[in-house]
């Protein structure tokens, strides 16, 4: 490795840090470094025992109010002999990270813009709030590529299907972080997206053909490698047709890229030529510890490549696991000294090399910026951009208290900020004068299922499509409220009155509410994004998003 060379640019001074650190240390300190584990308390005696005893290179700090956070951090880095990396999920503002940060917007939403400033201010808001706390390495941007609608965890976390656009919005957010002195992992290599499942459950399969896949993921992470990304984050997902091509004797089945020597050091080092630092996702994923025994797979998964290991089910059982491997023989010292050696650059790139102990967390001068106004007016003007009307084909808009006074809402998906949601719309609806219900599936009796008894009753219905992206989910459809095996709450009545169905996360609720003929998404269920959509909703607002993706799902009998 070049430690002079992208993406560390290291001086004379700074190599002979890294070199010495890494010779000063002893073989537990050394092993020590390749874990980033999750700190799951602020608690010094937890901090002390749990982490620093095992000398970690990293950590991940449970999302937390950012006093907390600053305190701990501080706490880690002072009982630490080298600097700490701190990481956080930074995919869509600083809440990923900090209770009291700013939810910017969801990556789709970036991409229904169409504005890669959008991606700049993004990348801007999560790391200079999240370094503002002691952060130092955002598991961000996203650059998967969103090409199956049926994909349950990438979805809205991406900023589309089209490379050209995930190039250039991965740049904007690179960009802002580099201004913070923020590293970046970018991630999920070597693509998420393709298949319909999670790695959170299963091991993920980009099928791809290579020259697809070298149109396509391929080219994004060229591109992000030269553009000076330092980390890459290794997801547990196959790439089964370069795995053959670089190694035509490899195992047969699946194998995770974080188990790969194919994918990691052949594709990734070898033929993108990544110079930087490779991090595995999440170890307790299904779709890693399924691949075979544990005290296998740790030490294997840094001589297959990876220079870190991310969370653990058991650190001190991880630990004993790696420390195992190299007595085996499973992990060389060599491979070792490599990944500690990248490890340590990444840290003296950052500037950590030079700085006392007091000066690595900022001054708390520094976390005024966190969840401040600014930050909001540049969410408010992101949503505006971002929300998008698929279609009206029932000219309902703009909606008319007037001409519709009483207002069903009915907010979809059982997440926990749907009460939130509910209570920021019903304030803002009933301000422009809706008389509005909201629904509640224990009031609806059987009387809702006469016509008559509905006509009575509402003029309006509004839907707000709320089923969250997250992790160990086998998919993000709507799920109904039942009575006499018909739904209470399935949208039966979209020729009694005008109804609109607008989603705040998934944007193909479409394949599930056909009937629809006014859709928009939204992409994101923040409050300034709520605050946007009633303005379009009432007319005061043009919709300007452009589809980053296709709503219709390739079904033609969506559009109408």
């Amino acid at each position: 490795m070049n430690l002079k060379a992208k993406p560390f640019y290291l001086s004379d001074e700074q190599i002979a840090w890294v070199e010495n650190t890494l010779a000063s240390m002893t073989l537990e300190e050394k092993v020590g470094q390749l874990f980033c584990p999750i700190s799951y308390s602020s608690d010094p005696g937890y901090l002390q025992y749990q982490l620093l005893r095992f000398h970690v290179g990293g950590l991940l700090f449970k999302t937390s109010p950012s006093t907390e956070v600053r305190s701990a951090l501080d706490f880690m880095q002072k009982g630490s002999k080298v600097p700490v990396l701190s990481a956080a999920n930074l995919e869509f503002g600083s809440t990923g990270f900090l209770e009291d940060g700013t939810f910017f917007a969801q990556q789709m939403g970036i991409g229904a813009t169409r504005d890669p400033e959008q991606a700049y201010r993004m990348g801007m808001v999560a790391t200079k709030e999240a370094a503002a706390a002691g952060c130092n390495w955002a598991f961000a941007p996203i650059c998967d590529l969103d090409l199956n609608w049926r994909n349950p965890i990438v979805n809205v976390r991406s900023y589309g299907n089209e490379p050209e656009q995930v190039i250039a919005m991965c740049k904007a957010y690179m960009r802002a972080a580099k201004e913070n002195n923020v590293a970046v992992s970018v991630k999920h290599f070597p693509g998420d997206g393709v298949d319909e499942v999670d790695q959170h459950l299963l091991t993920s399969i980009n099928s791809l053909s290579c020259e697809e896949w070298d149109a396509t993921y391929g080219h994004v992470y060229r591109e992000l490698i030269a553009e000076g990304a330092q980390t890459i984050m290794v997801g547990h997902i196959d790439q089964p047709a370069w795995r053959k091509r670089l190694n035509p004797d490899a195992e047969e089945g699946t194998v995770p890229a974080t188990l790969s020597p194919e994918l990691m050091t052949g594709l990734l080092r070898g033929e993108l030529g990544f110079n930087g630092l490779i991090v595995t996702d999440a170890t307790p994923m299904v779709g890693y510890t399924s691949a075979m025994k544990r005290s296998d797979a740790v030490p294997l998964t840094i001589m297959a490549g990876a220079d870190m290991f991310l969370f653990n089910k058991d650190l001190e059982e991880d630990y004993g696991y790696m420390l195992d491997g190299i007595r085996r023989g499973v992990l060389t010292m060599e491979r070792v000294d490599e990944a500690i050696t990248r490890i340590l650059a990444l840290k003296a790139s950052l500037g950590l090399w030079n700085k006392t102990k007091d000066a690595i967390i900022p001054p708390v001068e520094a976390a005024a910026c966190i969840g401040c106004a600014e930050h909001h007016a540049w969410a408010r003007e992101c949503a505006d951009k971002a929300i998008t009307l698929v279609k009206d084909t029932q000219n309902a808009l703009p909606l008319d208290p007037k001409k519709t006074p009483r207002l069903l809402l009915e907010v979809l998906g059982g997440c926990a900020s749907e009460k939130c949601i509910a209570d920021h719309m019903t304030v803002l609806l009933e301000k422009e004068g809706f008389s509005v219900t909201l629904y509640e599936p224990e009031d609806f009796t059987h009387l809702e299922f006469k016509v008559e008894s509905f006509h009575e009753k509402y003029d309006a219905v509004l839907y707000l499509g709320n089923v969250e992206n997250a992790s160990n989910k086998t998919t993000n459809r709507i799920n109904w409220y039942t009575m006499w095996g018909a739904g209470n709450n399935v949208p039966w009545f979209v020729h009694e009155v005008p109804t609109v169905f607008a989603s705040l996360a998934n944007p193909y609720h479409l394949v599930d509410v056909p009937m629809m003929k006014t859709y928009i998404n939204c992409y994101s269920n923040n409050a300034e994004t709520l605050d946007a959509l009633v303005e379009k909703l009432m007319g005061r607002d043009t919709f300007r998003g452009v589809s980053p993706i296709d709503p219709f799902c390739g079904k033609e009998h969506l559009k109408y």
